[in-house]
């Protein structure tokens, strides 16, 4: 179910942002959707990292195909774990996640602030600022993230509002400003904008 919020943010982003007002009018009834669980989320953002969102796909399924299911017990129970496209580095990182949630470190993330999420995720193997702002944003539905980080946000704030050329962090930030308190939904509509099928984890 698309959060509470998407209507409301839609609506003062429109007002605030031409460019926004322009792609959410080509876009309407769609919006985020929460996908999956927690530990499905975090570890399809460790399968994502730095590879297309092709290849991501296929090591995903591959990853499904040889778990069972995607949970930390088949995780650490998967011998296969190492056949599904994944590099050494990337299995270690699905492990040390694994052990996280069957120990329940990450218990009472729910009530945490943005920035307290992101110090408790980014203390397992592998999970960096970006990976917790995709949990943030896909499964926390938390409405004013901003992955200045993102190649893709990046793109589009280049393509849409400086006519393909880069801006630095500051410049993106400041660009941002008007946004708040929706920038995961002004970032949603960004992805939207680069591919047809929309962003998801």
């Amino acid at each position: 179910m698309i959060p509470s919020y998407w209507e409301e943010a839609k609506k003062a982003l429109s007002e605030r942002d031409s460019v926004l007002s322009a792609l959410i009018g080509q876009y309407p009834g769609i919006g985020l959707v929460r996908r999956a669980d927690p530990f499905s989320t975090l570890a399809r953002s460790i399968v994502g990292q730095q590879i297309s969102v092709k290849a991501a796909d296929s090591a995903w399924e591959r990853l499904i195909s040889a778990a069972g299911n995607v949970s930390p017990e088949s995780i650490l129970s998967c011998p296969e774990l190492g056949n599904c496209g994944l590099s050494g580095r990337k299995v270690e990182y699905l492990m040390d996640l694994a052990i996280h949630f069957s120990e329940r470190r990450l218990d009472g993330l729910e009530g945490m602030e943005d920035e307290a999420v992101i110090s408790a995720l980014t203390k397992i193997r592998g999970v960096g600022r970006w990976t917790a702002e995709m949990f943030l944003i896909f499964q926390a539905l938390r409405p004013d993230i901003l992955p200045l980080d993102d190649l893709g946000l990046q793109r589009a704030i280049r393509l849409h509002y400086n006519g393909g050329n880069t801006l630095d962090r500051r410049q993106m930030l400041a660009l941002a400003e008007p946004w708040k308190p929706w920038r995961s939904v002004a970032t949603w509509y960004l992805w939207r904008s680069l591919d047809p099928v929309p962003v998801e984890y």
